[in-house]
């Protein structure tokens, strides 16, 4: 990273911190309650109550929120008009008209839950210089529902995203300047089954999911680098089966037995990850709250793969009209990683209350050690604390669906009010049943190169929901050590280490019963182990005022900017503006 722009990053940094105090990646559009009832109050109790609503509609900030017991639901249409100026290198200005529809929603049921927050946003160039005529969707949906009461579940999720892509396959969220962007899908599915043999827990769960990336029209490159190879589209078939018996049941001890299956297939160069497993576990108390926990097993790892088609005069590998490797489907799938035998962990498990939660391991997996837990506070119906720690082999697919099933599935979708773009974190809703710590999504997003990795990384998020203020802040490290098979195209790729740092605040609040505002920052530091490819870093701030003009009608007025620099190409930065009109049924 370059030291003037390190100076331009803190002193932004510093001027957004004074001037948008508490401020994130996360936009809310905050239309619904603000004019209304305010919030529950904090009970302060450990009971896990849920949060209780009377079934009466209410007025909030810009329309009417319709509400049948636990059932919240706002669909809502919006016209925007916005300019986008290039403040370097050049100084380009574009103009745009929008027209959108979305929906936001929230099922707080005995037996289903469920979040949505989706839009359809439809742009309309103009000037001579005019951005192209697009359609963009974005939004991030997590859903729950009981098939059969307290013991088979139906879960899925799905999302999508617009975001720039730069040559080392990083992503830089809020920027849409030229023609870098591309879309990213990723949705899952499947049962989850809970349920007890006499003394004996039986916990299953399968999931199958699908992502995709869509290709951007122009990828960035520096001069002698050649662009990475960017995901496509992959499925995954994932799990796990698990019995037990709890400490004081049949043992002074509790006893496990388990296995699962993850299976991830990319379509660039038919990548393929194949992982099994089997193992015990015991579970030795040291009080009502505290426990030693460990596991041994045995798992078998294999990562396979396909090379590219190679043009007989050059010597090159062939690219497809979309600009990805064409796979040789002639030659015989190649492995690229291959790890078997045993593994094993052991930590420790801390539970003092329902709303406190601590669980960290040590281990040995892949052939390497390894570490991974999570611990989760929620002090008061309103505060949620989490932090995760991950270790695994996986595709961009897998990551991502795997962060998609980590969400919580009540929350309020966060968009950025220039792009109306899903922002990359939710924020979860109080006093609600479930996961409702929120949670981000960009270390998923963080990168879309197409080649597996094994991927460790830790997470965290803080969320605050008061009266009439409403702030949150997360932060991320993801490290990625990639893998693929020798004599291939990509081989050059493989023990390659990505590192992406990120961090996201946001603040949103009441003014008056008529009028609220939303504020965000975030930055991103991706430092690719690729020399050619160059490092690159992104940052970025929003803020909004919102402004109700009838019980459906609201108006909105926003600025923000935007700064991506990269080492091999010259830096971007752009503002924004945008007026606007959003119509709540």
């Amino acid at each position: 990273m370059k030291p003037q722009f390190i100076s331009s990053l803190a002193a932004l940094a510093a001027t957004l911190a004074l001037g948008l105090p508490g401020a994130a990646q996360a936009q809310s559009m905050p239309y619904g309650d603000l004019g209304g009832a305010s919030a529950s109050s904090d009970s302060g109790s450990d009971n896990g109550d849920e949060a209780v609503d009377d079934g009466d509609s209410s007025e909030g900030l810009g329309g009417m929120v319709k509400r049948t017991g636990r059932v919240k639901v706002t669909p809502y249409i919006e016209a925007q008009q916005v300019v986008t100026a290039e403040l370097s290198p050049g100084n380009e200005t574009l103009t745009y008209s929008t027209v959108a529809a979305g929906l936001e929603a929230n099922l707080n049921g005995r037996n289903a839950q469920a979040g949505v927050a989706v839009r359809y946003e439809r742009r309309f160039g103009w000037g001579s210089n005019k951005v192209s005529d697009s359609d963009v969707v974005s939004g991030v949906a997590r859903a729950s529902v009981g098939l059969i009461p307290r013991t088979l579940f139906l879960e899925g999720g799905a999302m999508a995203a617009r975001m720039s892509v730069n040559g080392n396959g990083s992503t830089t969220p809020g920027l849409e300047f030229g023609n870098s962007s591309a879309q990213v899908y990723g949705a899952y599915i499947g049962p989850s089954l809970k349920t007890q043999l006499g003394a004996i827990d039986v916990e299953g769960h399968y999931r199958f999911g699908y992502s995709r990336v869509t290709t951007p029209n122009v990828l960035p490159v520096g001069p002698g680098q050649t662009p990475v190879d960017l995901y496509d589209e992959g499925t995954v078939h994932h799990a796990v089966l698990h019995f037990g018996t709890k400490a004081g049941t049949v043992l002074p001890i509790g006893l496990g037995l388990g296995g699962g299956w993850n299976h991830e297939d990319v379509s660039n160069l038919d990548q393929r990850i194949d992982d099994k497993h089997v193992r015990a576990d015991v579970l030795l108390p040291l009080g009502s709250d505290l426990a030693l926990v460990g596991g041994v097993g045995y798992e078998k790892v294999q990562v396979s793969q396909r090379d590219a088609v190679i043009d007989t005069v050059t010597g090159l590998p062939v690219r497809s009209a979309n600009g990805r490797y064409l796979t040789d489907k002639s030659q015989p799938r190649q492995i690229a990683y291959r790890s078997e035998g045993l593994i094993w962990d052991a930590g420790v498990m801390w539970r003092p209350s329902r709303r406190t939660a601590l669980e960290a391991h040590v281990g040995r997996r892949y052939g390497s050690m390894t570490y991974f837990g999570s611990f989760a506070y929620a002090p008061n119906s309103r505060t949620t604390f989490n932090v995760s720690v991950y270790d695994g082999i996986s595709g961009f697919g897998g990551r991502l669906n795997q962060a998609l099933a980590d969400l919580p599935t009540q929350f309020e979708g966060l968009r950025n009010p220039l792009t109306g773009g899903l922002s990359t974190c939710v924020a979860g809703l109080p006093g609600t049943n479930g996961n409702s710590g929120g949670g981000c999504l960009n270390g998923a997003l963080g990168s879309v190169r197409s080649a597996t990795f094994r991927g460790r990384g830790v997470m965290a998020s803080l969320g605050i929901q008061g009266n009439s203020l409403q702030y949150g802040v997360g932060a991320g490290y993801d490290r990625h050590s990639f893998i693929a098979a020798p004599g291939t195209v990509l081989a050059l790729a493989n023990g390659v280490i990505d590192e992406n740092y990120w961090a996201a605040a946001y603040l949103n609040g009441r003014i008056d019963r008529n009028s609220s505002f939303g504020t965000n920052v975030w930055a991103n530091w991706y430092q690719s182990g690729d020399a050619l490819a160059g490092n690159s870093s992104s940052i970025g701030a929003t803020a909004a005022y919102y402004r109700s003009l009838s019980g459906n009608l609201t108006a909105t007025a926003a600025v923000g900017i935007n700064g991506v620099n990269r080492e091999v190409l010259q830096d971007i930065w752009t503002a924004s503006g945008l007026v606007g009109l959003r119509y709540s049924f």
